[in-house]
């Protein structure tokens, strides 16, 4: 991992802490079943959704704590509801931290460009680990026809303050539970939120 400030480098590895002991837990039990009162209700008239129902059902959340939602194996994930309305402030707050930091090389929506994959389909198969990693210290793949590299973003408190909120985001147009929209309605940002946020960028 690069050089990062401690204030980015803290919840990074702590995230990391997090997800290795829920996979640990995960491994040691059954996963846990998803809760019918978290469901998500998504629009059926969205054909940008692309809707993958394996990845819905891996996805669902099992768990909401301080607005943050997780699914069976302790991850952030989405929730979508108002029949495809409404989302969690995650999500609403991933897709902005999107079209701010990563659009203008991933395209709009995760759609990918010509010298950018699509995230909305790396996200299909990136654990969370894997996803963080790539995203605090970067990647570079070479091949006979081209060269791509993905900068490090660890010392970007913009990017790394926001990391969950870009997996959450991408993750749901990975699972097609929002489409190539601009989430209208969401839920409020839980006050848990605010308080890491201003921690994390120092404020």
């Amino acid at each position: 991992m690069l050089h990062l400030s401690k204030a980015v480098l803290r919840p990074v590895l702590a995230g990391l802490a997090l997800a290795a002991a829920a996979s640990a837990a995960v491994h040691a039990e059954d996963s846990k079943k998803p809760d019918p009162a978290l469901a998500n209700s998504l629009s059926p008239n969205d054909p940008t959704a692309e809707k993958d129902e394996k990845l819905l059902a891996k996805d669902a959340a099992v768990k909401v704590e301080d607005g943050k939602y997780s699914d069976a194996e302790g991850h952030p994930t989405f929730r979508v509801t108002n029949d495809g309305k409404k989302v969690d402030w995650f999500t609403y707050s991933g897709y902005r931290r999107y079209h701010a930091e990563c659009h203008v090389c991933h395209g709009p929506d995760g759609m990918g460009s010509t010298y950018a994959p699509a995230l909305k389909d790396s996200l299909k198969r990136l654990s969370y680990e894997e996803f963080i990693g790539i995203l605090a210290g970067g990647k570079q793949e070479v091949s006979a026809s081209q060269q791509q590299v993905m900068p490090a973003f660890g010392d970007n408190k913009n990017v790394m303050c926001y990391a969950d909120d870009l997996y959450v985001y991408l993750k749901a147009r990975a699972a097609g539970a929002i489409g190539r929209v601009r989430p209208g309605e969401r839920e409020d940002k839980p006050e848990a939120v605010k308080k890491a946020e201003k921690e994390c960028l120092g404020g």
